[in-house]
C-alpha cells in the first residue's frame, strides 16, 4: 500500500529564543542529516508578491535565523541559516535561495578562547564541558540540550586559549580517539509539542531503535549503489603531534606515534600501503598513541559506504539515524540474496514535488 505523502513546512525561528517568525512555502526543497558530519538544507522561497517579500525580507536572517522541517506534525530538522541568494530568472519570477547547516554547525562557529583542563573526566562530560563553555557564554545560549549519560571513558584534556580552536573540531578529535564516541544533534519534536536541539552522545557509536526495519529488493530499495574504496585502505600508520623543544638550542621536533605496521595484512598478500595523521595541539604522547590507534584501525579496511534509495513510509524517518536495519537483496551480482544487517549513518530526503516521489536515501555503515 502506497503511503500518503504528507505536506512540508518550513518553519522560521529566531536562533537564540526559538520565536516563531514565520512560516514561508517553498520550493525544491532537499535536507540530509549524518551522523559524524553536518546536515544541511537548501531550499527557495518563491517571491511572488510585495506581501511574501516583506514577511521574507523580516524571516530570514542569515546567522540569526533557524529553520525547522516539519512534515505532517513532526520535526524532521533542524538548523540556521547561513546564506540568503536572490535570484531573479528571465521571466522576472524572484526566489529566495536559502543554504543552512544543522544546528552542529554553530559550534564550528564558535572558538574556544578560555583556557579548560579535564583530568581524569568521563569523556562524554568533557564534551558537554564544552557545549556549556558555548552557551554559558553572552549571546551563545541557543537552546541545546543533553542527557547525563558517561562512557566509563576518563580522559585527561588540557585546551589552550592561545589555540583558539573551534569548539566543533575539539568535539570531533575528543571522539576520534581510541574508545571514543560519536555526538549529533537531533532534532525533534517532545511529548509536550516543543521543539527540541539535543545533542545526543554514544559510545562507542550512538544506537537508536528497538525495533529492526527490513527493506528489500526487489521492494521498497528502489536502487542501490554499493562501492567498495580501497584508496584510503592503509596497513601501515604513524600519527604526528604538537613540535616538542625541550633544548632551546636545537631544532623543535615534532612528538611522533610508533609506526604501526598490520603484519597480518601483508602476510595475507596486500601491499604495504602507508598513512598517517597529523593532531598539531596534542602534546601528551599517550593521548597522540591514542589517536594513532583509532586512525589506523578505521584505515585498514577499505571503506565502503552503500547508499540505497526507498520510499518514504512510516518505517522509513530521519529517527532511523543510527538504528540497524536488515537489507536483502537479489539479483545477478547477489543470485544466492545478500541479507545482511548495517547501521544508518546518513539520511538525505526528496520531499514529493510535481509528480516526483517522496524518497530518501539511506548511507549505511558496513558491518564491523
Amino acid at each position: 500500500m502506497t503511503a500518503v505523502a504528507r505536506p512540508y513546512r518550513l518553519l522560521f525561528c529566531d536562533v537564540r529564543s526559538d520565536q516563531l517568525l514565520d512560516a514561508l512555502p517553498v520550493q525544491g526543497l532537499s535536507l540530509d542529516d549524518y551522523i559524524g558530519k553536518t546536515g544541511s538544507l537548501s531550499a527557495t522561497v518563491p517571491i511572488p508578491n510585495r506581501a511574501i517579500a516583506d514577511r521574507a525580507r523580516r524571516a530570514i536572517l542569515p546567522g540569526r535565523t533557524g529553520v525547522w522541517v516539519q512534515r505532517g506534525r513532526d520535526i524532521w530538522w533542524g538548523g540556521i541559516i547561513w546564506t540568503l541568494s536572490l535570484a531573479s530568472d528571465a521571466r522576472g519570477m524572484l526566489g529566495a535561495q536559502i543554504q543552512a547547516g544543522g544546528w552542529e554547525s554553530y559550534l564550528y562557529r564558535r572558538q574556544l578562547l578560555d583556557g579548560l583542563t579535564a583530568a581524569q573526566v568521563d569523556q562524554l562530560d568533557i564534551a558537554r564541558g564544552l557545549v556549556d563553555y558555548v552557551q554559558n557564554t553572552p549571546g551563545g545560549d541557543i537552546g541545546i540540550t543533553y542527557d547525563t549519560d558517561v562512557s566509563g571513558i576518563p580522559r585527561d584534556r588540557t585546551y589552550s586559549r592561545y589555540d583558539m580552536a573551534w569548539v566543533g573540531d575539539l568535539l570531533d578529535d575528543l571522539a576520534a580517539v581510541e574508545d571514543g564516541f560519536e555526538w549529533r544533534i537531533a532534532s525533534f519534536r517532545d511529548s509536550d509539542g516543543r521543539r527540541v536541539k539535543r545533542l545526543q552522545l554514544g559510545s562507542p557509536i550512538i544506537r537508536t531503535g528497538a525495533s529492526e526495519v527490513v527493506l528489500d529488493h526487489p521492494g521498497p530499495i528502489l536502487s542501490y549503489t554499493w562501492p567498495v574504496d580501497a584508496t584510503k585502505k592503509a596497513n601501515a600508520w604513524q600519527s604526528r603531534g604538537a613540535s616538542i623543544n625541550a633544548n632551546l638550542a636545537a631544532d623543535s621536533v615534532p612528538l611522533m606515534s610508533p609506526v604501526l605496521v598490520d603484519e597480518e595484512d601483508l602476510a595475507a598478500g596486500w601491499p604495504r600501503l602507508d598513512g598517517s595523521s597529523d593532531y598539531s595541539t596534542v602534546e601528551e604522547q599517550a593521548t597522540l598513541d591514542a589517536h594513532a590507534r583509532a586512525d589506523w584501525a578505521a584505515a585498514r579496511r577499505p571503506v565502503a559506504i552503500p547508499e540505497i534509495t526507498v520510499r518514504l513510509g512510516d518505517n522509513v524517518t530521519p529517527a532511523l539515524l543510527g538504528t540497524t536495519v536488515r537489507v536483502r537483496i537479489r539479483d545477478l551480482w547477489h543470485p544466492d540474496v545478500l541479507d545482511e544487517r548495517f547501521r544508518v549513518v546518513g539520511l538525505s530526503i526528496t520531499p514529493p514535488e510535481r509528480g516526483r516521489p517522496e524518497t530518501a536515501t539511506l548511507y549505511l555503515e558496513v558491518p564491523q
